[in-house]
Order: structure tokens, then C-alpha cells, then sequence
């Protein structure tokens, strides 16, 4: 568990409005419920807000804050809680949309923090500039798609969102099998084409709203919601989409793939959820 100390805002408010005023970034303080206790200019004008509705809770109409696939994020209370049980940091990207404003993206970290032996967040947001995915390491670069790291923050926000709206959550791995022997007789080059025109199948045959990423190597992974079944439709579908043939030169390969795919209603953890589909795939 990683947890940081941080002295009471009450305690030495002049430094702490001193420090928070001059940084760039946006700081929030908050407590388990997502109540905002403290925060600086740069927090409530990336959030499109003045400061007094971050502390009150007080939002314009038509304001909304929603994930970077244009989903609704869970409310704030859900993520703190979700920070302070895992006792680790959380990153996300979050866009804030207002009625006649330009949109603004954010990126969000969250840390668990102990105040006077309470538990709080920490949220630190940041401007989202065109190359902050690429920039962080959060997409892969052979094939564009969302990486490992980026992966899990999208299952765990959809575990969130399963359990607080009593939907479902399936996770989809794809294992393209017998890579290392096909690169070995047609070169490392065809077989970056083979993973990149998988991805882009993947990409373009499933949901918009379902997140396609590359979990490692040899491995694509797909993130669905939906509100009931038991997902098996988007593994058959995602098995579909990536097993039709790849020109290989003069040659038509049919890529070899294993698929395997865990449902759940979100109370089942992020590493749960990876170990039992990795444990399918195996079998």
C-alpha cells in the first residue's frame, strides 16, 4: 500500500494556500465521500468552475464530466473510495464539457493521503495536450492502441461503473498464437503488420464504446459494459473480426488465436478479473 502523509490544511493554512496558489497544476483535497476540503484557481478553472462550486459541490446546468471514450465517469465519491480501498495511485482521463465553452481535457491522478490520521485523495489535474497518451507511454506504439497501463485504468473504471449502476463488465483477451514461429519464417516486419492489421480489425469491427487494447506482445484485450448476457457474444464477435485472413505477400495466413472472456458485476477487482481470463486462455 502507498499512502502519503500530508499535514492538515487547517493546520498550516497560510503554506498550504501559499504552495497550492503557485503551482501550475490543479490540486483538490478531498475526503472519502469525494467532498472537496481544499483547492487552488488552476483545479477550478480546468474544471470549468469557480472555485466556491468545487467546495460547495454546486454545479451549472448542462455541466458534465465524462471519460475520454465520452462515457459518464463514476461520481466523484465512487473513485475516492475506489483510491483509498486499493491504498494506490490512480490515473484517468476525464473531459469536462459545459454548455457553450470550449471542451477541456484533463488528466487526473489520484493518491491516498493521510490528514490527522484520516483518510483523504489527493487529486492532481493537468491540462491533456495532443501527445500526453503518447507521452506518459500509455498508448502502444506499433499499433496506436490504449497500452497495458491505460488498459487497467479502463477496466477499473468500468468496474466502478458496473457496480454503482448495476450493469456488467467483460474483459476479452486474444492471444495470437504461434507468433514467435511465424515471425521466425516470414521476419519481424510481417509480423508487425500482422499485429497492426489485428488491431485495426479489432479496432474498427467492435463498439465504438468498448475499448480495444494491446495487453502485451502476443495479446490484444477488450473492455465491454453492457447490461445483461455474459459477454460471451463480444468474445465470439471479437474472435470473428480477428480470425478472417491476412495477405502476407503472395500468401493468405489465417492468424491462430485463442480468445477468452470473464464477466462480472464489478465487485470483483482489476487483477481478479486479469488472473481468471489469463487462467481461461491458458486452458
Amino acid at each position: 500500500m502507498s499512502v502519503l502523509e500530508v499535514a492538515a490544511p487547517s493546520q498550516l493554512a497560510p503554506v498550504w494556500d501559499e504552495l497550492i496558489s503557485g503551482l501550475t497544476v490543479g490540486v483538490l483535497l478531498t475526503d472519502e465521500r469525494g467532498q472537496v476540503l481544499a483547492t487552488n484557481d488552476v483545479a477550478a478553472e480546468l474544471m470549468q468552475l469557480v472555485k466556491s462550486d468545487l467546495l460547495t459541490g454546486t454545479r451549472p446546468a448542462g455541466w458534465q464530466v465524462r471519460d475520454d471514450t465520452g462515457a459518464p465517469m463514476p461520481d466523484w465519491a465512487e473513485l475516492a473510495g475506489q483510491v483509498l480501498r486499493a491504498g494506490s495511485p490512480l490515473s484517468i482521463p476525464m473531459v469536462i464539457a459545459r454548455p457553450g465553452q470550449p471542451l477541456s481535457r484533463i488528466w487526473a491522478d489520484y493518491h491516498a493521503v493521510q490528514v490527522q490520521g484520516r483518510s483523504r485523495v489527493l487529486m492532481l489535474l493537468q491540462s491533456v495536450h495532443t501527445d500526453v497518451s503518447h507521452s506518459r507511454g500509455l498508448l502502444d506504439p506499433l499499433t496506436g492502441l490504449p497500452g497495458r497501463v491505460l488498459l487497467l485504468d479502463r477496466l477499473e473504471q468500468s468496474l466502478v461503473r458496473a457496480r454503482s449502476r448495476g450493469t456488467l463488465s467483460t474483459l476479452v483477451l486474444i492471444d495470437v498464437q504461434r507468433l514467435a514461429a511465424f515471425n521466425a519464417e516470414h521476419g519481424f516486419d510481417r509480423g508487425d503488420d500482422l499485429l497492426t492489421t489485428l488491431a485495426g480489425r479489432l479496432r474498427e469491427g467492435l463498439s465504438d464504446e468498448h475499448t480495444v487494447a494491446r495487453y502485451g506482445g502476443d495479446e490484444f484485450a477488450v473492455v465491454a459494459e453492457h447490461p445483461n448476457g455474459t459477454g460471451e457474444e463480444i468474445a465470439e464477435q471479437a474472435r470473428e473480426v480477428a480470425g478472417w485472413p491476412v495477405r502476407i505477400g503472395r500468401k493468405r495466413v489465417r492468424p491462430g488465436l485463442r480468445v477468452s472472456w470473464v464477466t462480472t458485476d464489478g465487485q470483483a477487482s482489476v487483477h481478479s478479473v486479469l488472473a481468471r481470463a489469463e487462467q481461461q486462455l491458458q486452458h
